[in-house]
């Protein structure tokens, strides 16, 4: 049987699922230890960013796992793999309930036929509200439209962290095994036929040093053996590519174990072939129909990705060339079935479901070792042509949910209307629940905001819902940036002199060059300054001691705030070891050339 575990981010799925293979006997794990999130960004982050498999076993029965993301940016790593369960466990949070990112799983679930089973989790917190959860969650499955078998749904009320699930409350506290028998009761075997021909629908694509390409998928029907002769259909039906079949590999805990020889029901890694997608289906050589596959929600923003051309260009990064930033898009496509990229000349416009997602991409590449630049997020508008043969422009929209103590309220609901948002609730005593429907363009870069609004006491949640009509402009007003008008590295008594024109985010030493933005301006002009300027010196011994300089702690700022601060005309410079904000057009004078001509 084939399980797999959703939930909105921080309910608690991964934690859950290392107890699982804890208890089984799959893996031994030390206290605290998340060995499902095993990237190095998903370890820093404490989030899950890639969907990934494994399996255990209890009571003589086999069960494979799927543990999937739970921020809404890596939607498409659950829509992808829903396809090859044959069940959900659905993890809510006894606190918080049912959240915005529990919609959009369980609806895909529903929309597939499956059957949750779902587990309150943290239950053993003082703050827990279990009545009122579970009739938040009824409230949600009706709204969705489940049908009476999906109602039936049973509940199991566990602490993940502590190693416990409870038929009800009141219950001994002692392991999983109610929530295991559970599952085995209520997730069905996989319904297959191994007479048939061999068929797969590729789900997510693995590279391997040794092996090269793994495709990885559930078995529609039929069995494959190592050597056997397969091929690759597009989604359309036609062939891509041809080869046999070099490895099949089965998840056993936290290993991947070669067998020779897999059939219809089985999840499996395959090497062999070269030029298959996400969504094609693998087959024998005489199969020529196409298996169906979900299909992926449209992407709501994108960036433009450019060499680097700074005067820095070159002196951290190896990987620099457009051609080597167009094989690694390239291969990220491959796998990431929610990015688009379109290639623009030497630029390259990447499509994803959020900021947070193209972070993750650029972060990455980053650390590969590559130097790019990056413009700031775009919306993706789409044209609808109305019955009276005019265009009508559509954006797309997202639901938020925030939380937050009742004293940030009124200025959260300011900066959210400030948005073109629409306030659709209000509730709560001491904290407010506050759900919004906004477009995603007034939406982009609040989440930093809203950290700074709260002082970090509040909650905010988002999840795309669809594309409505265009809501009109929004004013988004920014001051304007201190411009570097000389290279070099910045010194102290520059810095001194600056700094009482606006926030700096250098510090003395920085390395700097024309064009790069060093601050913020305390005016909404940019302003050109020079940061390298030394004191002159000369050969006159004063009398007095000269005074330290004070200098103020520049802004730090990440990726994440960059991509929310940029404008139009600038770009980010990414490198191994720097992250800058550089105008696009790096000369002083045509920079005042090209205004005015805007003007003009």
């Amino acid at each position: 049987m084939y399980l797999a575990i959703i939930a909105h981010v921080d309910h608690g799925k991964t934690t859950l699922v290392d107890q699982l293979l804890r208890q089984s006997g799959a893996a031994q794990l030390q206290s605290g230890e998340r060995v499902m999130d095993s990237n190095d960004l998903e370890k820093e982050r404490g989030i899950t960013i890639l969907s990934k498999c494994t399996g255990v076993s209890y009571n003589g029965y086999r069960i494979n796992i799927v543990d999937t993301p739970g921020h809404a940016d890596f939607g498409g790593e659950v829509e992808r793999v829903l396809s090859m369960v044959d069940g959900v466990c659905l993890v809510v949070c006894g606190t918080e309930g049912p959240m915005t990112q529990t919609k959009f799983v369980l609806s895909k679930a529903l929309q597939q036929g499956l059957k949750p089973i779902v587990v309150l989790n943290k239950v053993d917190r003082n703050t827990s509200r279990i009545d009122g959860v579970e009739n938040d969650l009824l409230e949600l499955f009706l709204e969705l439209n489940a049908d009476d078998r999906q109602l039936d749904y049973p509940i199991r009320y566990a602490s993940a962290k502590n190693g416990w699930a409870i038929d009800s409350m009141g219950e001994k506290e002692v392991d999983f095994k109610p929530l295991f028998d559970a599952i085995i009761k209520n997730v069905p075997p996989p319904s297959v036929d191994r007479e048939a021909p061999f068929s797969m629908l590729v789900t997510q694509i693995e590279n391997d040093l040794f092996i090269g390409k793994c495709y990885m998928g559930k078995i529609a029907s039929g069995k494959v053996k190592v050597g056997d002769a397969i091929k690759s259909l597009d989604i359309n039906g036609v062939e891509v590519c041809n080869g046999r079949v070099t490895k099949i590999l089965i998840r056993r805990g936290l290993e991947q174990v070669p067998v020779e020889e897999a059939g219809a029901g089985e999840i499996v890694s395959i090497a062999g072939l070269d030029g298959a997608f996400v969504n094609h289906t693998i087959c024998d050589m005489e199969n020529t129909s196409v298996l169906e596959h979900i299909p992926i929600d449209p992407p709501t923003i994108s960036m433009m990705f450019y060499v680097n051309d700074s005067p820095l260009a070159g002196q951290d990064g190896k990987l620099l060339t457009s051609q080597v930033i167009r094989q690694r898009l390239l291969k990220e496509i491959e796998t990431n079935v929610a990015l688009q990229v379109d290639f623009v000349g030497d630029a390259f416009e990447v499509k994803g479901r959020g900021e947070l997602q193209l972070g993750i991409l650029i972060e990455t590449m980053r650390r590969e070792g590559f130097e790019i630049s990056v413009s700031p997020p775009r919306v993706i508008y789409k044209t609808e042509i109305t019955a009276d043969n005019t265009k009508k422009i559509l954006e797309p929209i997202e639901e938020v949910v925030i939380e937050v103590d009742q004293e940030f309220a009124g200025k959260v609901i300011e900066r959210m209307t400030k948005g073109k948002g629409e306030m659709l609730s209000y509730d709560g005593d001491d904290k407010a629940r506050l759900v919004f429907r906004i477009p995603t363009r007034g939406f982009l870069g609040y989440p930093a905001e809203f950290k700074n609004d709260t002082r970090g006491q509040g909650v905010l949640n988002n999840i795309f819902v669809g594309f409505e009509e265009h809501k009109g402009p929004i004013e988004r007003v920014r001051k304007g940036s201190l411009v570097s008008t000389a290279q070099g590295e910045a010194t102290p008594y520059a810095i001194e002199d600056i700094q009482a024109r606006g926030k700096l985010f250098i510090s003395p030493g920085t390395k700097v060059y024309e064009g790069m933005i060093i601050g913020e301006s305390s005016r909404e002009q940019d302003l050109d300054v020079n940061p390298v300027k030394a004191k002159a010196t000369t050969n006159i011994r004063v009398a007095f001691k000269e005074q330290a300089t004070a200098l103020i702690p520049p802004v730090n700022m990440n990726l994440e705030r960059m991509l929310n601060y940029i404008q139009g005309d600038e770009v980010i410079e990414v490198t191994p070891s720097a992250i800058r904000i550089r105008k696009k057009i790096l000369d002083t004078d045509k920079r005042r050339s090209e205004k005015r001509k805007a003007k003009d």
